[in-house]
């Protein structure tokens, strides 16, 4: 296999200001869930080869960069965020010759790739953690992971309150090699994913090898997995409370955002600016505060971050005008972009979410309104590409695609599902394969079916329905992304101009461009700002005013 560094390249340099400038200022990133994705092989789970073949689809649809989630060798007991190996690919994603080979075709289409990095915990089945068990007490290879002996007269009680994220308690006993209880293990998630312990020097060692080895290979970046939990506060303290799930993202936790983690992050940045093509790191950090959030993207840290809070918001003027606010805010001190997503693996897709009653959370277990969900979606949309900075979009966000919320219990693999007072365990419909074609055993997905039954309809939503139908979602998402990347307005910055408008309603300026929101559930009269360059729904000026639908995004230009 050969090795090739060199990535498509814009250079990187200094704005007037001072600020970074570089490719992911204002890129447009599309997220890949392999197994979900395409299949290339018909064993009815998505995998490189499918991805590979679905590229120039990307390519059309105008995104600067693809994330993989993880597809390294994995028992899958959390769809590959339990890694065995972190320099193999699993068997049912292909091999590293079928990665080199998505990479330079990737990158032969000016296309950019980011690979899902796991450094808080590996799986039960890497090397290091079997050795650790079978060698028993004493193994040097324990104090890779948080071993603690238990509490209790005969250590029966775990080391410390607390709660794993899955549900349950966030330790596991483990079984001495004569057969005797022995001491216990942390794991944040599933029992199979212990922690590592980064205080220890192999561990760092070898995440820095584990770089260098996929930038080598020629990937342009890494979407860090848990970034904020690599450092747990010393002498693991108790939290003192149950329920601890609920406390996520309102404080600092002992086991998350602890100010450790960003040593770590500064020794990648290194490593990162050694290699061409402006390498990237992207956080995955579940933090209290936006501002938090910034330390994660200081210039001598990580590039971008997930914007977790803007995720979350509402479908209210109010509280997205706030959110925009306080996220360029945090982000203009340290020269970062300010990243805006609406979906992932992770969450309830946001044509389910903006169909329910604000206030359920970010995991929903209710269709709702399938048309109000679908026009907010395609106006959330608009709103999140005209903002200043990088966007991300998860696969099948683009086809408008809602939730599956009525998986039947037998077909669900979410870990979580099956643990008592953990995450909701519902992620399964947002990881249902995309439909390709509107025919089909799996709509397009592969010859051999899907490894989530698809729902019925399912084809009316894919790919070859919507190529070329006016006023389809696909066809919404390759004129905003197109039109993005030709406005000089639009794309990398850190500042919008409000504009007054009435309740319910958004409208912000940028050099050339005015976007209007309105969020209400009724149409809306406002003086016309320009000439109308996109809307997500048809839109009708009279003379100097334009009635703007409910639920709708415009465009225009000025």
């Amino acid at each position: 296999m050969t090795q090739h560094l060199a990535a498509p390249s814009t250079g990187t340099s200094d704005d007037a200001a001072g600020h970074r400038t570089g490719w992911w200022q204002d890129a447009v990133i599309y997220q890949v869930y392999p197994r979900s994705f395409a299949d290339g092989n018909g064993d009815g789970m998505g995998d490189l080869a499918g991805v590979r073949g679905r590229l120039p689809y990307l390519r059309e649809l105008g995104v600067d960069a693809v994330w993989l989630s993880p597809f390294y060798a994995s028992p899958q007991a959390d769809a590959g965020y339990d890694v065995a190996d972190y320099r193999a690919i699993d068997p049912m994603f292909g091999t590293l010759l079928d990665a080199d080979a998505l990479i330079r075709d990737a990158h032969d289409l000016g296309l950019r790739i980011i690979v899902d990095l796991v450094p808080n915990h590996s799986s039960d089945q890497h090397e290091w953690f079997k050795r650790a068990l079978t060698e028993g007490p004493g193994s040097a290879l324990r104090d890779r992971y948080h071993f603690r002996p238990g509490k209790g007269a005969n250590g029966e009680l775990p080391p410390n309150d607390w709660e794993s994220i899955f549900g349950g308690p966030a330790w596991t006993r483990t079984a001495n090699p004569d057969g005797t209880p022995g001491d216990w293990y942390l794991h944040l998630f599933a029992p199979e994913q212990p922690d590592f312990n980064w205080e220890h020097p192999a561990v760092a060692d070898e995440f820095r090898s584990i770089l260098r080895f996929w930038l080598d290979m020629g990937v342009d970046g890494f979407r860090v997995d848990v970034a904020h939990g690599l450092v747990k506060a010393e002498g693991l303290p108790d939290l003192g409370t149950h329920d601890q799930l609920k406390l996520l993202g309102n404080d600092v936790m002992p086991f998350f955002d602890q100010d450790g983690v960003h040593e770590i992050y500064r020794s990648w940045r290194t490593i990162l600016d050694e290699y061409p093509g402006d390498r990237i790191a992207v956080a995955e950090a579940w933090t209290p505060t936006v501002e938090r959030t910034a330390n994660y993207v200081r210039p001598d840290e990580m590039h971008q971050a997930f914007n977790f809070q803007y995720l979350a918001t509402a479908w209210d003027a109010a509280a997205l005008r706030e959110v925009i606010d306080t996220s360029l805010d945090a982000m203009r001190p340290v020269g970062a972009p300010t990243t805006w997503v609406l979906s992932n693996h992770d969450v309830t897709r946001h044509a389910t979410r903006f169909a329910n009653p604000a206030g359920l959370g970010t995991q929903i277990r209710t269709p709702g309104d399938r048309e109000l969900g679908l026009r907010r979606a395609r106006a959330a949309s608009l709103l999140m590409l005209a903002l200043p900075g990088s966007a991300y979009v998860y696969q099948g966000e683009e086809l408008g695609l809602p939730d599956v919320t009525d998986l039947p219990d037998e077909a669900r693999q979410d870990p979580s599902f099956f643990r008592a007072d953990g995450q909701d365990g519902f992620r399964d419909g947002c990881r249902v394969p995309i439909p390709w074609t509107r025919e089909g055993s799996s709509y397009g997905f592969g010859a051999g079916g899907s490894w989530l039954p698809q729902p019925t309809g399912w084809g009316e939503l894919s790919v070859e329905a919507q190529t070329g139908a006016a006023g389809s979602t696909l066809e919404l998402y390759r004129a905003a992304i197109a039109a993005r990347r030709a406005h000089p307005g639009l794309g990398a910055g850190a500042e919008v101009r409000w504009l007054d408008a009435p309740e319910g309603l958004l409208a912000f300026a940028r050099p050339g461009f005015v976007c209007t929101v309105n969020t209400t559930g009724a149409p809306v009269r406002i003086p016309v700002p320009g000439t109308v360059l996109l809307s997500s729904a048809p839109v009708e000026t009279d003379g100097d005013t334009v009635e703007l639908p409910a639920d709708t995004t415009v465009w225009w230009t000025v």
